[in-house]
């Protein structure tokens, strides 16, 4: 069982920036962060595996969203920047153990364990 705990969420003005964190238990094979808004479905947005830092990114994210790790923390980030009203959800961060082809890991199906969120608002 690998805990997954998220931070840096928090009330932001359209424009600006906010980076959040995930802190693990333990390493697993890759990492994602998902957001999901008020009545609306879970959504990918970026993905990283520990070992060669390969990342993919949901094609509506790129340019705006960062993903990292910091292997000696054992936690992930995601720097979000030019933060737009409709970027308003719960972030959450989740865990997969066993190797996939990081471009199909799009889905909560995907992955294994999941953080309880951080909510992060922008304002416009």
């Amino acid at each position: 069982q690998v805990q997954l705990v998220e931070s840096g969420g928090g009330l932001v003005q359209a424009g600006g920036s906010l980076r959040l964190s995930c802190a693990a238990s333990g390493r697993t094979y890759a990492m994602g962060w998902f957001r999901q808004a008020p009545g609306k479905e879970r959504e990918f947005v970026a993905a990283i595996t520990w070992s060669a830092g390969n990342t993919n990114y949901a094609d509506s994210k790129k340019g705006r969203f960062t993903i990292s790790k910091d292997n000696a923390k054992v936690t992930v980030y995601l720097e979000m920047n030019s933060l737009k009203p409709e970027d308003t959800a719960v972030y959450y961060c989740a865990a997969r153990r066993t190797y996939q082809d990081l471009r199909v890991m799009v889905t909560p199906a995907d992955y294994n364990y999941w953080g309880q969120g951080t909510q992060v608002t922008v304002s416009s």
